[in-house]
């Protein structure tokens, strides 16, 4: 098949923590997918519920096409402790053909890769951030005390930086400053923005429809 860059025959399954950016792209007419489907986001900590719900929208999936793109991260979205060998490209394998996954190591890395992180972080230590991961915190963070928070997010010298690609920060600062506000200081280090480009997500999207056009899956 000739390869082209129209979505219109796959069906998008992704973690809700970007649909942000998702929804962005289907807004500015590049994702034009047949159907797109999200898992609740911040399931990484869950890794059984995130199983599930994965298996469950890939299957209303092919109730559209048998071109599947799944948006999930390899290495950090699923861990599953009580079977390390299993990761989250044996479950897509068992789904059958016509399944591929973008690839990227979790959320962050398919927003900003890992040298133009390190460029942004100046050589500290950084908590990276999606607008999901401040839309969604509460999924995202779910069952985290202040303990476990103490534990986590001080030791980032950096702070907490949010790769922003859609404008979304300015105006949620003036939507809910307080919100924020309350989410640093849970945190106990300061949450700021950083403009990027959406261009490396498109790039990772668009490899995944080649593969599939080409007939080349999981």
């Amino acid at each position: 098949m000739e390869k082209n860059n129209s979505f219109r025959d796959c069906v998008i399954v992704a973690c809700g923590t970007l649909s942000p950016e998702i929804n962005h792209l289907k807004e500015e007419g590049f994702l034009d997918a047949k159907k797109v489907l999200f898992t609740t986001p911040g399931l990484h900590e869950i890794p059984r519920e995130l199983e599930n719900q994965l298996i469950d929208r890939i299957e209303k999936a092919r109730q559209y096409s048998n071109k599947i793109i799944v948006v999930y991260g390899g290495q950090f979205c699923y861990v599953n402790s009580s079977d390390v060998f299993r990761n989250i490209d044996t479950i897509i394998k068992e789904q059958g053909d016509g399944i591929v996954r973008v690839q990227a190591s979790h959320c962050v890395d398919m927003l900003a890769g890992k040298d133009e992180r390190e460029e942004i972080g100046k050589g500290e230590k950084v908590w990276w951030m999606t607008p999901g991961w401040v839309l969604f915190r509460k999924h995202v963070f779910k069952d985290w005390d202040i303990g476990l928070a103490n534990e986590n997010f001080p030791k980032h010298t950096g702070g907490a930086i949010v790769l922003d690609a859609i404008g979304f920060f300015d105006h949620y600062v003036e939507e809910h400053a307080e919100e924020l506000l309350e989410y640093s200081d849970w945190m106990s280090i300061p949450i700021s923005p950083h403009e990027i480009t959406l261009n490396r997500f498109k790039d990772k999207l668009l490899e995944q429809l080649h593969q599939l056009q080409e007939g080349n899956t999981q």
